[in-house]
């Protein structure tokens, strides 16, 4: 559709249409109706020949770059404007909007298990998503090189399982590992060594979690995506367990031949190490057909059926 921005066109619509739009007429019109029009359904017929004639080209190269110029930003606000976080091409290239390493992610304080977009009836934004798997590969790949033994945990198993990616509406990564393997792994060792935090070479953030015992890697100073990593170990019994609990329903100590040996899984584009049945130790952990009934982490705040449209 961006393909009329700064061409005459006529568009033929209902008045009561036009103005039912949230953003009936924001600059590019064209691209902004078709924005709008798409998310109701709604479909233009393009009629070439009853464009007006094309305006004359700018008249020098100054000129041109001002006016392409000038497009892209008023491009660039509208996407921001919508929210528009990807946009895929008619080539198939990726355009981002959304938020990267030199930005902050692009919602706020998760309360209630529940972050800002899911309260407003969004699932993840791509970018977000895509920072939190470049974030868990690296991570991932460190622990596996520094020999450190570890598994996807909580949503993070149950997507990897369920999708072989990440959850759509989830908010972070969670991985356990053996507390005693942390001195293996030189990010971890200097956060437990100085109590401050560590930027590694690759402009990701490890440091000690201020809620308890575990630890966190951000997806850069500034973007505050993570990998959670959990500390377990081994107590009488054989049971492995941990020394901080958040109150999450699926927080609960485990038997550690989950663990021996390890599996693996596809995730977020690659390969993790997982227990070695993960779906049982996902119902030892959630209870029952967790696998096959997805919703949210806190449904007593929204539930997915809101979002699927089936109350």
């Amino acid at each position: 559709c961006g393909g009329l921005d700064e061409s005459p066109a006529v568009l033929l619509l209902r008045s009561r249409d036009l103005f039912s739009l949230p953003f009936p007429l924001t600059v590019p019109v064209v691209t902004s109706l078709s924005l709008q029009a798409s998310l109701r359904g709604w479909r233009f017929l393009l009629l070439p020949d009853a464009f007006p004639q094309p305006l004359r080209p700018p008249p020098s190269p100054h000129a041109l770059w001002k006016s392409q110029s000038s497009r892209e930003k008023r491009h660039r606000e509208l996407m921001e404007k919508f929210g528009v976080k990807l946009e895929v091409l008619p080539d198939g290239r990726h355009r981002w909007h959304g938020c990267t390493k030199e930005t902050p992610r692009c919602f706020g304080t998760v309360l209630a298990q529940t972050p800002q977009y899911l309260l407003a009836g969004r699932w993840t934004p791509p970018c977000c998503l895509r920072a939190l798997r470049l974030t868990a590969r690296h991570v991932l790949s460190e622990l596996e090189a520094a020999g450190v033994r570890h598994w996807l945990e909580g949503g993070s198993l149950l997507g990897a399982v369920r999708l072989g990616d990440l959850i759509p509406w989830d908010y972070d990564v969670d991985v356990g590992f053996y507390r005693e393997d942390a001195a293996k792994c030189r990010w971890l060792a200097a956060v437990a060594a100085t109590g401050r935090p560590v930027e590694d070479p690759e402009g990701f953030f490890w440091e000690k979690a201020a809620e308890g015992e575990f630890y966190r890697v951000h997806f850069s100073r500034a973007n505050r995506l993570h990998v959670d990593l959990w500390p377990f170990y081994r107590r009488d019994g054989g049971v492995m367990t941990k020394d901080t609990w958040l109150g999450h329903g699926q927080d609960v100590e485990f038997p550690e031949s989950f663990l021996a040996p390890l599996g693996s899984v596809g995730f977020a584009g690659g390969v993790a190490k997982a227990p070695n049945d993960p779906r049982a130790f996902l119902e030892f952990k959630f209870g029952p057909g967790v696998v096959e009934r997805p919703q949210y982490p806190n449904p007593g705040v929204r539930r997915l059926e809101q979002d699927l449209g089936r109350e």
